[in-house]
């Protein structure tokens, strides 16, 4: 049996087109999320970044890896529906913590997300991978977007960083560049969300989301979590987030001391 909060056919609709959106996951964790938030803020972590070139307009802040010092975070991650729904969705008997991450957008936001998929930016591969994204405001032209069925591309999308747009693998000829979803008619969903709904995504869909031109902030908050098949990989730079010496292999599970299993059938 299925998690309450989806069915069948949410199941499916992830299976083939790897995102899928889920009412209500976070719903009863909404504040909770948005005190978290706001001691991210106030207290960044070392991967904080403000994403705005001079000229810009509004705030863009994310920051990840923070779940283990804001007891928040840490909250919804045990105590939350996620880590169940993620294992029906993935098809999978166990789920094991990757990381949190925060985006906020303030109102007048003039940058957009820039399209990426996540995959090309972590040490980690597998079929059974999966990011939650969670507006904790309510969300219609700033919606998270994602291109369907992308996630089984025969080449994955070079990752770029989003302020200097620089290559993270300059050197690499195994990814391709950037496409435009809009421009070459992509399938693109996107959903208008209220706080605590979710978009459900593999790691290998290509994502993005427009600017805040809103007169609201638009926080969200993203957890990824994998599945029995995720094991550690080798990249051509260095990863995002880069968990320095974690000492694993090239095929090993991740180590459940910094990635700990949340959910096992």
């Amino acid at each position: 049996m299925h998690h309450p909060l989806i069915t069948q056919d949410h199941i499916d609709t992830y299976q083939r087109d790897g995102v899928v959106l889920i009412k209500g996951l976070f719903a009863d964790h909404v504040e909770t999320l948005r005190d978290g938030v706001e001691v991210n803020m106030q207290e960044p972590g070392p991967y904080a970044a403000e994403n705005l070139k001079s000229g810009d307009t509004g705030r863009f802040f994310d920051d990840y890896c923070n779940w283990t010092r804001i007891s928040q975070f840490e909250d919804v991650i045990r105590n939350s529906p996620a880590a169940a729904v993620a294992a029906d969705l993935m098809q999978s008997n166990s789920v094991q913590v990757f990381h949190d991450h925060v985006l906020v957008k303030e109102p007048g936001t003039s940058k957009p997300t820039p399209w990426h998929q996540d995959a090309p930016y972590y040490f980690v591969e597998g079929q059974q991978t999966i990011s939650f994204w969670s507006p904790l405001d309510p969300v219609t032209d700033a919606s998270l977007r994602c291109v369907a069925g992308s996630h089984k591309w025969e080449k994955q999308v070079l990752p770029t960083r989003w302020l200097n747009e620089d290559n993270f693998y300059p050197d690499s000829d195994a990814y391709m560049s950037v496409p435009d979803p809009d421009a070459e008619g992509m399938e693109i969903t996107e959903w208008a969300m209220e706080p605590g709904d979710a978009v459900a995504f593999n790691y290998g869909i290509l994502h993005g989301a427009r600017a805040n031109v809103s007169d609201r902030r638009r926080r969200a908050f993203s957890l990824r979590l994998v599945g029995d098949d995720a094991r550690y990989v080798e990249r051509p730079g260095p990863t995002s987030p880069p968990f320095p010496g974690h000492d694993m292999t090239a095929g090993q599970k991740l180590r459940e001391d910094w990635f700990p299993v949340i959910y096992q059938r």
